[in-house]
């Protein structure tokens, strides 16, 4: 069955067919439920999978735990870049902008 062929179960049916409809998801693809507001039945590893996680095939210790965004970009700046810095204990008299606002 392709995915335009897809069949998009009702909520009712869903309640009578769940066992069903978590084989097929399994079997054939993502399993859609609901006409009004539709949901998608996919297996863990599926979901896993897209989300960036460890499924089954791969090992909790093989990925690294995700970093906070913070944390990863003072690991990972540019090293060897000079900057200056101007020191601003000197320049006292510097225009402050926005201060009128």
């Amino acid at each position: 069955m392709t995915q335009a062929d897809s069949k998009i179960w009702t909520v009712a049916e869903a309640k009578a067919r769940l066992s069903e409809i978590l084989r097929f998801s399994e079997e054939e693809g993502p399993q859609r439920i609901g006409t009004r507001k539709s949901f998608v039945v996919v297996p863990e590893s599926v979901w896993k999978g897209r989300n960036g996680e460890a499924g089954p095939e791969k090992k909790e210790e093989d990925s690294a735990p995700r970093k906070p965004l913070g944390q990863w970009l003072v690991e990972n700046m540019p090293c060897g870049t000079d900057l200056e810095i101007p020191d601003r204990k000197m320049d006292k008299d510097r225009p402050i902008p926005f201060i009128d606002y």
